[in-house]
């Protein structure tokens, strides 16, 4: 069930903002539609293209690794890290899920860089596909996140 958003999304000024974007590759049929998701807020926020910065790894739990390489660098105003870990039928999902979430959280808090968060787990494909399209998108939803703590 989807909750409705109640309070309207603030739309900055983000022509001098740097972002990094890390993108899972495993699962990009999703992760690639909350890419799109995540761009379209960034526009329209006026993030300018040259300031935005895309990163593929290879799955969801290599993704704090590179959120810490880009808070090192100081180069970014703020993160935004996409991931789809899908439940299957051995407890891997748990591991994956939790160790991604908890990573990409130590990296927020050491670094104190905002870090919009858009790894989704769910328990099926569809699940997943009814995140990442274009009404209900966690990529998008993860942006908008980022760059409201940005404005904090």
């Amino acid at each position: 069930m989807n909750r409705k958003k109640t309070a309207k999304e603030a739309i900055i000024n983000g022509s001098k903002i740097k972002i990094a974007v890390i993108v899972s590759k495993f699962n990009s049929d999703i992760t690639g539609g909350m890419l799109k998701g995540a761009i379209d807020v960034l526009k329209k926020n006026k993030v300018k293209e040259v300031n935005i910065k895309v990163i593929w790894v290879p799955g969801s739990l290599e993704i704090p690794l590179m959120c810490q390489r880009l808070a090192a660098s100081n180069k970014y105003d703020g993160l935004i890290a996409l991931g789809c870990v899908i439940k299957g039928g051995t407890d891997h999902y748990y591991y994956v899920a939790g160790e991604a979430s908890r990573g990409v959280m130590e990296v927020m808090l050491k670094f104190s860089i905002p870090i919009g968060f858009g790894i989704i787990t769910v328990n099926n494909l569809k699940q997943a596909k009814e995140r990442s399209g274009a009404k209900n998108n966690k990529g998008a939803d993860a942006a908008q996140a980022m760059l409201e703590m940005i404005l904090l």
